[in-house]
């Protein structure tokens, strides 16, 4: 039974998943209205103390105690109501009359304090109550679902593992093919979409209104209308033919570039099958990635925590002026704040003090945030040097694979961690500034969306775009800058600068080659995902006859199955980022050994026969005459 039912229709319900009263287990609930204080009025009648006394604390036999004490000290509720078990609980008897909810016939009622209340008061805190209840029962279910499948769970995800392994194995046969067809179907569609165009066109030639222009019938807000004209079906089939011609005229001239990105990622594909150690690493990424977030929530929750804790008085702060106030608990009942405020309370709010610490305590916590936007950054760098100098020894080795040193991602991480520490260090700093200055104008913004100062909220919104831009561009430049690093052992700086203008030289196979990289990244991530999902969908609801008996019993099917797909989507993102730092590490070893090698016996290529074959006769010859 709770004390005080009223409390639990309090917003904290939610937050603490309990309501702020004080709940004791009885033998029966409640099955009258009554007070403390008539009870008190009826003192000379024994029987009503007795029936009240069971609702109070054991062993409270002071009927007499005045009702400030009493709430202070919680020995008896201020009221009882009529109510029934529910769930091992005390909830109001409501029932209806004429469509007037009522308690015991009832709806009114007194609250125990001198007031009268309205039985729907008491409906919000059962709704309170019944909202805990829902988030515990929910809660324990989806404990239940885990502890009965998660050992389906690491199948589905050792699945999408061997899907993601195989996917980029078979890239090297599969690569070109996958790219063609979806060339193929975007023609096709977009060659579909002009003859729908023109038919529709045609139609509506003759019809009455056809013929109006798009300025004569104004702007409307039903878009149907304008699918009534003639205009509207021509202005379409003339952008649907500019778009068909630039992707054709595009093919053309670059297909050749085109197939170079296929045999880039074709080979990316053959040198992670050559070092298959290195689809793993994302694992040392993970784990010092979780050991920096470790040691920032740590380090947070330490300041936060210093200094003594802090005790102010819970009341209704329209009732209680002494409200919100400073307090101390082993006082509290001795002050005059329980006879002026009944039913306040001393309760922790947090830790704090007056020195000098704790006035910048706010500045060492940004301090620790721009050390934790430094230390993850620092150990994503070190994952990129370390995977790009395992490929670029790949590249280089002119017998491949004889030529490929032994544990080559063993040795790129030891040189990494032995010569190149500082140049990644320099990377990582310069990228968490960005990020700490992004993270302040974020914080500026949620400060001034009650401004209505227009022009802060338009520099504001100015300064955040260029800073999203500036990070995306340095997180590419810094990428490039670790694969240099990696090939030449250089300098953070002079790395940058070489890797700047090398891909400057290069800028259309950049581009067609991030294109290519990036639709057969997203296709590979979208066909674990989608066929690890599919095969765990039809699992968890037992729609696969053979292993019907073997799916466990849920009571929400969907949390494995959510489970399942950020799982694969993780895995298939992991395995995939290798790929893609596999295939960029690979081109700028490409474009360098175009700069630095002419084919000859003295400077031979380093490249694979089949990018060989594609470079072709004639640009080995030009690139013979430039040098």
């Amino acid at each position: 039974m709770y004390f005080n039912i009223l409390r639990c229709a309090s917003p904290v319900v939610l937050i603490n998943l309990q309501c702020p009263t004080t709940q004791l287990c009885v033998s029966k609930c409640p099955d009258r209205f009554a007070t403390y204080l008539d009870m008190q009025a009826n003192r000379f009648n024994n029987s009503y103390w007795e029936y009240y006394k069971q609702f109070c604390k054991p062993g409270f036999d002071k009927p007499r105690k005045s009702i400030t004490e009493v709430l202070r000290d919680e020995d008896c509720p201020s009221m009882i109501i009529p109510s029934r078990p529910f769930l091992q609980r005390c909830f109001p008897d409501f029932s209806t009359r004429n469509g007037v909810l009522t308690v015991a016939n009832k709806t009114e009622f007194k609250d125990g304090i001198g007031q009268m209340r309205n039985v729907t008061d008491l409906r919000s805190a059962a709704n309170g109550i019944n909202n805990v209840l829902d988030a515990r029962s929910v809660g324990m279910k989806i404990f239940e679902d885990y502890a009965s499948s998660w050992y389906w769970i690491l199948i589905a995800l050792f699945i999408a593992m061997v899907v993601s392994l195989l996917f980029l194995i078979l890239l090297r046969f599969t690569a070109g093919v996958f790219f063609w067809i979806f060339i193929i179907g975007v023609i096709g569609v977009v060659g579909y979409g002009i003859w729908h165009c023109f038919w529709e066109y045609d139609s509506l030639k003759g019809v009455p209104g056809a013929d109006l222009t798009i300025y004569d019938i104004g702007l409307q807000t039903d878009f149907r209308v304008y699918l009534q004209l003639r205009q509207t079906w021509l202005a379409f089939m003339i952008l649907l033919c500019i778009v068909e011609v630039i992707i054709i005229l595009m093919l053309i001239f670059l297909r050749n570039r085109i197939r170079i990105a296929i045999a880039l990622l074709q080979e990316g594909s053959r040198a992670i099958g050559y070092i298959m150690s290195t689809l793993f690493y994302p694992i040392i990424t993970f784990i010092l990635i979780a050991i920096c977030i470790s040691y920032w929530a740590v380090t947070a929750v330490f300041m936060a925590t210093s200094g003594e804790p802090i005790y102010k008085v819970m009341a209704n702060k329209t009732l209680c002026k002494y409200a919100d106030i400073t307090c101390i608990p082993e006082t509290f009942n001795t002050t005059n704040v329980t006879r002026l405020c009944p039913g306040a309370q001393c309760t922790f709010a947090f830790y704090g003090g007056e020195s000098f610490y704790h006035q910048y305590i706010l500045i060492f916590q940004l301090c620790n945030v721009f050390v934790f936007l430094w230390l993850v950054n620092f150990s994503i760098a070190l994952g990129q040097c370390t995977l790009a100098g395992a490929f670029a020894s790949y590249y280089w080795a002119f017998k491949k694979p004889a030529d490929i040193p032994a544990c080559p991602l063993f040795s790129s991480f030891g040189r990494a961690i032995r010569y190149h520490t500082g140049s990644l260090a320099l990377g990582s700093l310069i990228l968490a500034l960005v990020q700490f200055i992004r993270i302040i104008l974020e914080y500026l913004d949620h400060k001034l969306k009650a401004s209505q100062n227009s022009f802060a909220k338009f520099i504001l919104c100015c300064l955040k775009c260029c800073f999203w831009c500036l990070e995306k561009f340095i997180k590419f430049m810094n990428r490039n800058a670790y694969i240099m690093i990696a090939i030449y052992g250089k300098n953070f700086c002079t790395s940058a600068k070489d890797a700047f203008f090398l891909l400057m030289r290069n800028v259309i196979r950049v581009a067609v080659l991030d294109k290519v990289t990036d639709f057969l990244l997203f296709l590979g991530k979208v066909f674990v995902t989608g066929s690890v999902g599919v095969l765990a969908f039809f699992f968890f609801t037992r729609k696969i006859p053979v292993l019907t008996d073997e799916a466990p019993a849920l009571n929400y099917y969907w949390v494995p199955l959510l489970t399942v797909l950020i799982g694969s989507y993780l895995i298939a993102h992991g395995f995939f980022s290798v790929y893609a730092m596999c295939v960029d590490t690979l081109f700028l070893c490409f474009c360098e050994d175009l700069e630095r090698n002419n084919g000859s016996s003295s400077k031979p290529y380093y490249m694979s026969p089949n990018l060989h074959r594609i470079l072709g006769k004639k640009e080995i010859l030009s690139k013979k005459a430039k040098r």
